[in-house]
């Protein structure tokens, strides 16, 4: 019989002073008492730009043979990763794995757009949990400016439809023919086409131009 997980959020937020900081924690002196919290690389580098006095977004996971807190440094990020892992496959440790190698905005826009191939690069996430996720979060996200209908399905499959024309979509494909994730290739195309661009060959050169 699997052990009993209770998920309790206790301390939404921790506001002190960084007494050590490393790749996946931080120690942090909150009016003398010290609080060790789980973090991501990518959270690390924004907490050592804050400087010394900083706050931090917490969720306390607890489980019969652990209590942890993970911290992230916006309430975005913090609301984002209780939505990560409300997806079977998705523990605490792959949450912060996907908010590590995108930011929240990103990923957001990964699931809607269906870019499995983007979310599995976070270590720990393969192409199944990756496909999981899309399938169980990309209609409870909140909406980022990119519409779900006519974007690829789970699978990478062509984003034909109302919302994203067949010369964008054929613009989208060809530019991950070339390499470039769906996700990026989405984002360039859709402001490739907020300039006036229209036609496949003309919204395609225009995109080249958006990506990094």
């Amino acid at each position: 019989m699997g052990r009993a997980r209770i998920e309790v959020v206790l301390i939404s937020f921790l506001k002190g002073t960084v007494d050590n900081i490393t790749e996946s924690t931080v120690e942090l002196d909150v009016n003398g008492t010290g609080f060790e919290i789980q973090i991501s690389p990518a959270t690390a580098e924004r907490l050592e730009a804050m400087g010394d006095q900083v706050t931090v977004y917490t969720y306390m996971y607890i489980r019969e043979d652990q209590l942890a807190l993970y911290g992230f440094s916006s309430r975005d990020e913090l609301t984002l990763f209780k939505k990560l892992i409300t997806v079977s496959g998705i523990g605490p440790k792959a949450g912060l794995s996907l908010l590590s190698v995108m930011n929240a905005d990103d990923l957001r826009f990964a699931i809607v757009a269906g870019d499995v191939k983007s979310i599995s690069r976070a270590p720990g996430v393969g192409k199944r949990t990756a496909e999981r996720l899309v399938l169980e979060l990309r209609d409870k996200l909140d909406n980022i400016g990119l519409p779900t209908s006519g974007l690829p399905d789970a699978e990478g499959a062509g984003a034909k439809g109302e919302d994203l024309s067949s010369d964008a979509a054929d613009a989208v494909d060809a530019l991950t023919a070339l390499g470039y994730s769906r996700v990026d290739a989405v984002k360039a195309v859709k402001r490739a086409a907020e300039t006036g661009a229209a036609g496949t060959e003309e919204l395609l050169k225009k995109a080249l131009g958006f990506m990094v």
